[in-house]
């Protein structure tokens, strides 16, 4: 990495940084900005919030390794998740736009009580802490790659920023970098993604390369390993991930209605349809310019197709244009971090902290929160240096996801569709689902030496709860249970329909919030343009590429910025 890409990589990580500082003041008040941005986020800001809480740099470890070693089926296996967008927001966002609950976590409280928001609580922390320790590992590598300085060190500095950041910006901080990150993402694949494809001379030299190396399947959407049984597990997977994980959650619930709530994780779903082509090409194309050679330790290959993005990006990239890969894929990841803290702290302030002392005042609990994200965020640190010893990120995201999804956010889901389900029904639900997922994927290997297969795993970690909470739901309406939790939670709506309506209107100060945090976007592209452009003028090789992202940028940053300067005057 040359000094010109150390200079963009400090110019993007200020800018970045004093955007989200500049909502300290004004999200950092009470618990509803802070957790929620007002409750009034443009829908749009939201979706790319969502979309991009499930991009980091794993996305490009993770995925790209299998991009990589196997060709189409990465791209495929990310397909899934547009599916999944679409059914998530016909069905799942408005239901839980319409608990008006700040948080998932007040939710379960209401709807099935202290002892069960809290067990999920504890459930939820600890599951996540795992993945976002990978999120953290997985930008580490490429940190590693492209400065040869040792990845603990970039996991314990990354992990300190992140929680610096989140400490002082609450949840607009979050969502309006998240937009800015999108943008320097999509506009870096898009001048790589074309350098790419001129290295290896095109489609037809990298087919013509792929069919040298005799790869059976590369361009396939399926293969042995990941077959069509993995997909669509995979799919049910994120569905009941996208419509139930914590922190999404927060993006339905902190938008203005539940129309808008729908069109959040929807639009997330086109983003989907082509951002996995721009991302997962490039490493499926270094698969051209470095085969795997035929008796390579397995140890050396996950570090090989872990590190094919970045060393894509190393070969074909002009000057500074590395470090804006690299800064763009370490504020992805920063962002996938600072949405987990961010809900996390809400988690522990208000339906942990807040239940034991309820007459704690808003000053308290806003030192509660800053202090629960510093201690998450030191456990997450811990967690991503542990990764290695796992069997690196691949291994780890899969492992979780087959074992944790449908236990952990399908019984939840369920809830908001079925007044029969109540407290010791859902929890059981999860801890069973967890118990037998768990004794597929670790104990009945141990005892009988084989263990399942990736696509197994996947379709195991599905059906499992669901056939659990199919069971149930019959069970309980031939019994004709009461339903005194579900009726008992009418009434607190009501009663909470009541308080809202008396409560003073902040329409004014939610349309302030939206207005600064549009204009803080116009900014951050029209300087992010300014520096692409900068790149462009200086480089030789991919000038049109780069020159031709700037003009983009520079026309769209100012739209943004000046439309708010217009509405200002108004």
């Amino acid at each position: 990495m040359g000094v010109t890409d150390t200079i963009v990589i400090i110019a993007f990580s200020v800018l970045i940084i004093l955007i989200g500082l500049s909502f300290s003041k004004r999200s950092g008040g009470d618990m509803l900005s802070f957790f929620a941005a007002g409750g009034a986020v443009p829908w749009w800001i939201n979706s790319l919030s969502l979309f991009m809480g499930f991009v980091s740099a794993s996305t490009f470890v993770v995925w790209g390794s299998i991009a990589y070693s196997s060709g189409w089926v990465a791209i495929t296996i990310q397909w899934a998740m547009s599916v999944a967008g679409l059914i998530t927001g016909l069905l799942i966002a408005p239901k839980w736009h319409k608990t008006k609950s700040l948080t998932a976590a007040e939710y379960i409280c209401q709807r099935l009580g202290v002892r069960t928001q809290k067990t999920y609580s504890y459930i939820y922390l600890g599951i996540m802490v795992f993945l976002k320790g990978v999120c953290l590992y997985a930008v580490a590598i490429i940190l590693q790659v492209t400065t040869g300085i040792s990845l603990y060190w970039w996991v314990g500095l990354l992990g300190a920023i992140i929680i610096f950041y989140t400490t002082f910006g609450g949840l607009w901080a979050v969502v309006v970098t998240d937009v800015l990150q999108f943008i320097i993402l999509i506009a870096a694949g898009l001048i790589l993604l074309p350098l790419s494809f001129d290295k290896v001379g095109g489609i037809e030299g990298f087919t013509k390369a792929i069919e040298a190396q005799q790869i059976t399947g590369f361009f396939s959407l399926s293969n042995d390993k990941y077959t069509i049984s993995f997909l669509l597990g995979f799919l049910f997977y994120n569905i009941f991930y996208l419509g139930g994980q914590w922190s999404f959650i927060q993006r339905f619930t902190s938008v203005a209605s539940p129309k808008e709530a729908k069109k959040v994780p929807i639009l997330f779903g086109a983003f989907y349809i082509f951002t996995p082509v721009i991302w997962m090409l490039p490493p499926m194309l270094f698969r051209a310019i470095k085969p795997i050679a035929a008796n390579i330790d397995p140890s050396a290959l996950i570090i090989q197709s872990e590190q094919a993005y970045m060393q894509m990006a190393q070969t074909v990239l002009p000057a500074g244009m590395l470090g804006l890969i690299t800064i763009s894929l370490v504020f992805a990841t920063n962002s996938s971090v600072q949405g987990f803290l961010n809900i996390s702290a809400g988690v522990i302030t208000n339906d942990l902290f807040k239940a034991i002392y309820p007459k704690s005042t808003e000053k308290t609990l806003m030192r509660v929160a800053r202090l629960a994200t510093l201690v998450v965020g030191l456990v997450v640190i811990g967690m991503g240096m542990l990764i290695p010893l796992m069997g690196g990120a691949t291994n780890v995201i899969l492992s979780v996801a087959s074992i944790t999804g449908g236990a952990m956010y399908l019984p939840l889901i369920w809830t908001l569709f079925s007044k029969r389900q109540f407290s010791n029904t859902v929890l059981g639900a999860t801890i069973t689902s967890l118990i037998v997922s768990l004794g597929y994927k670790f104990l009945i290997p141990a005892i009988t030496g084989e263990s399942l297969s990736t696509a197994a795993s996947m379709v195991m970690g599905v059906i499992v709860p669901v056939s659990i909470m199919v069971i149930l739901e019959i069970w309980l309406w031939i019994t004709k249970k009461p339903t005194n939790e579900y009726e008992k939670y009418q009434q607190y709506l009501l009663v909470k329909a009541d308080t809202v309506a008396a409560a003073p209107d902040t329409t004014a100060e939610s349309d302030s919030e939206n207005l600064f945090g549009k204009r803080m976007i116009g900014v951050g592209i029209l300087v992010t343009a300014i520096i692409i452009g900068i790149l462009g003028i200086i480089s030789i090789a991919g000038r049109p590429y780069v020159i031709g992202t700037s003009v983009v940028l520079l026309a769209l940053g100012s739209n943004i910025f000046f439309s708010t300067i217009k509405k200002n005057k108004k």
